[in-house]
């Protein structure tokens, strides 16, 4: 989730590279590696004035100074992969987690991405790559942009300015980006699955490695990773979850007026859990690694006090442990001694089973500006400034104004207040907006539930993330015919979040659905009348979706208040003759674009806004269909989708027994990787010119097609 306003200003003065005090010795031949630190000067300064340490040790652990040039990085530069760091120091280590988190920083500024997430997981990674042998160990990363770090370390580093940019690194680990990237995992909570489904694969061919899944409090408010360890305690194989806590359950989900609090039981629990004395031989371990650790660990044990009563089953024990996990902790999780230590005994241990280490984390850990904002800089995005707003925000707005009006509509999301846009209307109806944690199939069946008592739930979730709620879809709202309106954000292509979050697939999956109304708008103002239309349907679902991106500045109605259209009735936008393209959703201004193009090609088409997907405007794709000899439906989304409702419309009634030519351009079968939205959608063919082309082919002008390609 972008940050909005400036992120970080770099000084661009001249800069001088001056050596400081030596570094601890590290273990290459006994050779040492000079510390350098950055002297900001300006022009004419002498170079006798005395240098700015940028990264330096104090007793209260390593500083960095970011206001001034990137600094140097003398352990770091001479890590290209894991195994160069087996042979640290906890000094080395501890030198090269500052390191890394400069240039976590550094590199996030220039690229965009997701910053804190990194951050508050420096020291977790730079531990497991010194304890662990990647890649015959598996790590597995949820969710995954907390692996910026795990990048750098494992050969990506010269890379890391390309990080969600055309033909750059992904995002989120990628299993074909690098060996070391275990599994993908872009959406959350499937870590601790695939590291049980890696290690009973490991168990059945005789191997020997570690399998460790790092799953963050986040990612652990949702169903699927409690029916894993649920499976993982009773197939008893051996795997190691670490539960990342950094007491941010959902975010990005900061509110206008500051830091969001974190929802669900789960949150409390983690602040009062403690160990059971009940541990068995790796609970003695760890019983003993506490008292060698020190206060520190004691002073986080005193925060996180007795576990949440309602999930004690027996004194001294804790759902974890209920559940088959040993569970460890807490360990400050900003402390590479404690975590090294912690995980050298508990891979060294035989045959443990399942181990839960829960270590306590700060989101942004070390960035004074990510650890003061209100969602701690989740994520930072390089936008160019427009002039109009995102969908995404003159969708709270509208909603905002149709609650207003009527006091029954309220509001649903998962963990994403701010990508959603629900921020807002939570500010404006905090009684009346609902975070459910990242707990997609618990949010639709609770706006079920909200349906059958008369309210109005909107529920507003990512194209992508509605697939992990298919089923409550489906059983829980169409078949009962429940009234939920579900707003699916990042509809389309979604540029640098990539083929994760790329939302390919609901209008097939939505308009296949027997009850469901299904609608796209092609502008901001259609937005706006779609969530009237959805607010005034009160005899069954319906679902409109919208893009990642900002409006085309069309004229919005007053007030922000949309007005509801009528139920499958789509609109002409520019009357031609002889070929016809009709468009359904954002893609529509490609259709008006290829329009412009074609008039230098002397031929006037015809261009229509669907609107609907279900149900169909049967008159309007008739008309279509008489008047033209050429019909084209151009969507942003998978096969299976509007054209397929069209072209089975059209077969089914004859139409296409006679001399219409029909296409559709969808995406094309296949995954867009990540990259900049104009780059995406000319690899989907779905540009301006793609569709002028296909005019042109279809006319016979098969060369003057070319011409543009």
């Amino acid at each position: 989730m972008g940050v909005h306003g400036v992120f970080m200003r770099i000084n661009q003065s001249a800069t001088t590279l001056l050596p400081c005090f030596p570094s601890p010795k590290l273990n290459h031949g006994g050779a040492k590696i000079k510390q350098f630190c950055v002297k900001a000067s300006a022009a004419g300064n002498s170079e006798s004035e005395e240098g700015k340490m940028v990264i330096k040790k104090e007793k209260d652990g390593w500083k960095i100074d970011f206001s001034g040039e990137k600094p140097a990085t003398p352990v770091l530069d001479t890590i290209n992969y894991p195994v160069h760091m087996k042979n640290l120091s906890t000094k080395d280590l501890e030198q090269l987690a500052a390191e890394l988190r400069a240039e976590i920083v550094y590199t996030v500024a220039k690229t965009g991405g997701h910053l804190s997430s990194s951050l508050g997981v420096v020291e977790l990674t730079v531990a497991l790559h010194h304890v662990f042998n990647c890649p015959d160990d598996r790590i597995i990363w949820d969710v995954g942009h907390q692996a910026y770090g795990h990048k750098i370390l494992t050969g990506r580093r010269s890379k890391m300015h390309t990080i969600r940019k055309t033909s750059g690194l992904a995002g989120f680990p990628k299993r074909d980006e690098s060996v070391y990237d275990a599994f993908g995992a872009g959406h959350s909570s499937t870590s601790i699955s695939a590291g049980l489904g890696m290690a009973v694969g490991r168990d059945l061919l005789g191997k020997k490695n570690n399998v460790v899944s790092v799953i963050g409090d986040g990612a652990m408010t949702a169903g699927q990773a409690y029916e894993a360890m649920n499976n993982a305690g009773f197939l008893d194989s051996n795997l190691i979850v670490i539960l990342n806590d950094n007491k941010q359950v959902s975010l990005p989900t900061a509110t206008l007026d500051g830091p969001a609090t974190p929802v669900g039981a789960l949150s409390s629990a983690l602040t009062k859990l403690q160990a059971s004395p009940k541990f068995r031989q790796l609970r003695e371990a760890a019983k003993s690694l506490t008292k060698q650790i020190g206060p520190q660990a004691h002073e986080v044990a005193a925060k996180v006090d007795e576990y949440a009563r309602g999930m004690l089953s027996a004194p001294g024990s804790t759902l974890f442990e209920e559940l088959g996990l040993y569970y460890i902790g807490p360990v400050d999780g900003h402390n590479v001694n404690d975590l090294v230590t912690i995980f050298e005994k508990v891979k060294s241990m035989p045959a443990p089973g399942p181990v839960l280490i829960h270590i306590v984390t700060e989101k942004g850990k070390g960035y004074p500006p990510a650890e003061a904002a209100a969602d701690r800089m989740h994520g930072k995005q390089n936008k160019v400034k427009s002039p109009t707003l995102s969908y995404t925000q003159y969708f709270a707005e509208s909603l905002i104004k149709e609650a207003e009006i009527d006091s029954k509509i309220v509001a649903i999301h998962a963990a994403m207040g701010g990508g959603t846009g629900l921020n807002y209307f939570q500010k404006r109806f905090p009684d009346r907006c609902f975070d459910v944690g990242i707990a997609e199939q618990h949010a639709v069946t609770f706006a079920a539930g909200l349906a059958t008592e008369g309210l109005k739930p909107f529920c507003a979730i990512y194209s992508s993330f509605l697939q992990r709620g298919y089923d409550q879809v489906v059983h829980d709202v169409d078949l009962q015919k429940l009234p939920v309106r579900f707003a699916m954000d990042r509809a389309g292509l979604v540029g640098a979040d990539g083929p994760t979050h790329c939302g390919a697939f609901d209008v097939a999956f939505m308009a296949c659905l027997p009850n469901m109304v299904v609608m796209a708008p092609s502008d901001e103002a259609e937005l706006m009348h779609m969530i009237a239309t959805s607010a005034a349907i009160d005899d069954r679902p319906s679902c409109f979706r919208f893009p990642r991106g900002n409006g085309v500045g069309a004229a919005l109605p007053p007030s922000n208040k949309g007005i509801p259209l009528e139920i499958g009735r789509g609109r002409i936008l520019v009357e031609g003759s002889r070929v016809a393209i009709l468009g359904y959703g954002a893609i529509v201004q490609q259709c008006l674009g290829a329009a412009e193009m074609l008039k230098s090609h002397n031929v006037s088409i015809t261009v229509a806004d669907a609107r609907f997907c279900k149900p169909l405007d049967t008159e309007l794709i008739k008309r279509l269909a008489k008047e033209h000899e050429i019909l084209i439906t151009v969507e942003e989304g998978s096969i299976g989708g509007f054209g397929s409702h069209v072209s089975h419309f059209l077969s089914l009634n004859g139409i296409l027994d006679g001399h219409l030519k029909l296409r559709s351009m969808v995406l094309p079968d296949k995954y867009i990787d990540h990259g900049a939205p104009q780059d995406q959608i000319e690899a989907a063919g779905l540009s301006s010119r793609h569709i002028c082309g296909t005019v042109l082919s279809l006319l016979g002008r098969p060369i003057e097609a070319l011409k543009l390609q």
